[in-house]
């Protein structure tokens, strides 16, 4: 497998119960007021949970974190495959595949289409989900359809500097933005060689302490194929 394995860590935290209950969901202690009335916010395990929360010391409200989804199309034309320079930090100037947020109010696809408009001036039909990367320790989800050109036009958005078609041998795999992407087209990669396109679902668990840009500091757990 093409993964980079992390490298053992003598400090990782103990599989114990009373270990579990105080960990922290996400970043809870940057949270330092209520939301919905702006009382400050304190941190501890609410009753029944095993996790610290932000909870209002007025209204008495617990700030829940939910992991982001990250939607984007892998777009296939001419047996080649487009990529996106960024234009914006993270990962400045690496290649990446059109890809972003998900907005409310949207489907998965729909926002990937959008985001391939946004970020690649690209009109694309989507043929199939392709894969879903997990990454826990920044908390976001990667949902990654194939997709093709409606016309062959593309140019580079506001969020782009460059936007390039690239046979599979050329793909710049040494100057990617983030261990989604190289995952991902090492899969697609993977699976044009067996002849057969799969759908991929693995969870990507980041080295800690490692950069977006660090795009080798991982390991591919639960690689599940269909």
């Amino acid at each position: 497998m093409f993964s980079a394995p992390s490298e053992p860590n003598s400090a990782s935290p103990s599989s114990s119960s009373s270990s579990v209950a105080v960990q922290s969901a996400g970043n809870v202690h940057k949270i330092k007021f209520c939301q919905w009335c702006g009382g400050p916010a304190k941190h501890e395990i609410p009753n029944g949970e095993e996790k610290i929360r932000a909870i209002c010391t007025l209204c008495g409200k617990i700030a829940y974190q939910n992991p982001k989804m990250v939607v984007g199309c892998l777009i296939e034309h001419d047996k080649k495959i487009l990529l996106c320079k960024r234009n914006i930090e993270p990962s400045y100037g690496l290649w990446t595949l059109p890809a972003g947020y998900l907005e409310i109010g949207e489907s998965a696809a729909e926002g990937a289409i959008r985001e391939t408009w946004e970020e690649a001036g690209a009109e694309v039909e989507v043929v199939s989900p392709f894969a879903q990367l997990d990454i826990p320790l920044i908390g976001q989800t990667y949902v990654i359809f194939l997709a093709k050109l409606k016309k062959p036009l593309f140019s580079p958005g506001p969020e782009s500097s460059e936007c390039c078609l690239f046979e599979l041998d050329n793909i710049p795999f040494d100057s990617l933005a983030f261990s989604s992407i190289f995952v991902t087209l090492n899969l697609y990669i993977e699976d044009v060689k067996s002849g057969k396109i799969k759908f991929h679902y693995g969870t990507i668990n980041k080295r800690l302490g490692t950069g977006p840009s660090d795009i080798r500091a991982f390991t591919l757990d639960y690689h599940l194929q269909v």
